[in-house]
């Protein structure tokens, strides 16, 4: 694993000492003097974790973090606050200014790197998500980021595994009002709750008696619907090499015993914080290239899927040496119902035809709006004759059932012609089966439309 660290200290060999640690480790390593020279690095350059010093002159590491979360430009870079100070409050001051952790000095190697290690794989996540973002249509990344992403207005769903009732009463009562908490004392239990349940935060005490809680972080880690759960381990004093080893597994946080409320509630609203933000950058994701291959009108897949996609339709049924079949319809006169009916009534046929369309095909079918009033059907494992049979089951139900437009709900008739080609034995090629269907469509239309014609060569 390699990345790009961001050191901030005034202290000179304070700089040093940790670019040394983060070089054997094979981490590339930038280094700042002050929080504007830092501000100014991760404004500029490709930083994926951030060691912030506390106690630095003119602009201090709390109003650094604040800007650097506050920026949508930066505010995905983990920050890693590290000082001399050791107390709770400054802990929680950290947390709340936005830092992803807070490491005290002397700092532990172990706990360093794999703290580094584990943010830096969070950050490769975000980073993703962020390039499909940019590079969809229809969305910049500026306008997806300006949105409200973290919202803290909602309770966030946690569930705490822990077969200690003292410890759960205590937990239970530091949570209430701060979080919808279900509690299990049984970790099987736990794990099938966890991946039922579409919790926010999962926190694991490591004190079982007869249950290696690093199991239950795994399996957590490696099932798909609680890959991205945060998890939080609750950690007894002594148990550093757990943690470091929960680390390197994939777990987010760790509070060590006796917890604090206000840290372990500061803790919690970050991770929780993080998690909602990547989930909606996510789904934006995914709604944006839906939208990039999706008809807005119809419903259908568009022309832009369509060519992608017929490729591999193609070339796994010469594969297999199975027919595939292709139809293209065009609907009548669509011109004379724009003029007569206006744009929307235009409209309101194209979502009509493309409803019956989608009836009257299979699931395995890709029924696609090439473009304007042209519509194409690929249909896999589909020879000519059974094709020619189900263009002819379509446009006789066009034709025999009136479309009704306007809020009125007047009728009017349509008609649509119909162009269908299968694959041909031996050497054939997409654009060849789709210029086939082109050319039965045209004959369609030029010999009287409302007509299917089948070309097989």
């Amino acid at each position: 694993m390699t990345a790009r660290i961001l050191v901030v200290d005034d202290i000179p060999a304070n700089v040093r000492l940790l670019e040394v640690r983060l070089l054997a480790e094979y981490f590339e390593v930038l280094t700042a003097t002050n929080g504007s020279d830092a501000i100014e690095t991760c404004e500029n350059g490709k930083v994926d974790v951030v060691l912030l010093d506390v106690m630095m002159p003119d602009m201090d590491g709390f109003e650094v973090c604040r800007r650097l979360k506050s920026d949508p430009a930066t505010s995905h870079i983990p920050v890693v606050m590290i000082t001399a100070l050791d107390q709770v409050t400054d802990r929680v001051r950290g947390l709340e200014a936005g830092a992803d952790d807070f490491l005290t000095k002397p700092v532990n190697d172990l706990q360093l790197m794999t703290r580094v290690k584990s943010l830096v794989r969070l950050k490769s996540l975000t980073d993703e998500l962020r390039l499909r973002a940019s590079t969809t249509r229809n969305i910049g990344i500026e306008e997806l980021l300006s949105r409200n992403f973290a919202s803290e207005d909602t309770t966030p769903k946690v569930l705490l595994i822990d077969e200690r009732k003292s410890s759960v009463e205590r937990l239970q009562k530091m949570l209430r009002d701060r979080a919808d908490l279900d509690v299990t004392g049984d970790p099987h239990a736990g794990f099938f709750q966890a991946a039922e349940t579409p919790y926010e935060c999962v926190m694991i005490s490591t004190a079982f008696a007869d249950f290696d809680p690093l199991r239950l972080c795994s399996q957590l880690r490696s099932l798909d619907r609680t890959r991205f759960v945060p998890i939080i381990l609750l950690a007894e004093e002594g148990e550093e090499e757990r943690i470091i080893r929960g680390l390197e597994l994939g777990i987010n946080d760790y509070l060590m015993r006796p917890i604090d409320q206000q840290e372990l509630t500061a803790r919690l609203r970050t991770q929780v914080r993080r998690k909602r933000y990547n989930d909606q950058l996510r789904a934006s994701v995914t709604q944006t290239i839906e939208m990039a291959v999706t008809d807005g009108l119809t419903g259908l897949h568009n022309r832009r899927y369509l060519d992608s996609h017929l490729q591999t339709l193609f070339d796994r049924a010469v594969a297999r040496r199975r027919p595939l079949s292709v139809m293209i319809t065009d609907l009548d006169r669509f011109k004379s119902i724009n003029d007569a009916h206006g744009h929307d009534g235009g409209d309101e046929v194209l979502r009509e035809f493309a409803r019956r369309l989608r009836k009257n095909v299979r699931g395995i079918d890709l029924a696609c709006r090439f473009g304007g009033e042209e519509f194409v059907v690929v249909m896999p494992d589909t020879d000519g004759a059974v094709a020619e049979r189900v263009a002819e089951r379509i446009r006789a139900e066009i034709a025999q059932m009136p479309f009704a437009i306007g809020a009125e709900g007047k009728t009017i008739e349509v008609t649509v012609s119909v162009g269908v080609s299968s694959v041909l034995k031996g050497v054939d090629t997409v654009a060849a089966l789709m210029k086939r269907a082109d050319l039965a469509l045209y004959e369609a239309k030029s010999g009287g439309r409302n007509r299917v014609v089948a070309k097989a060569a």
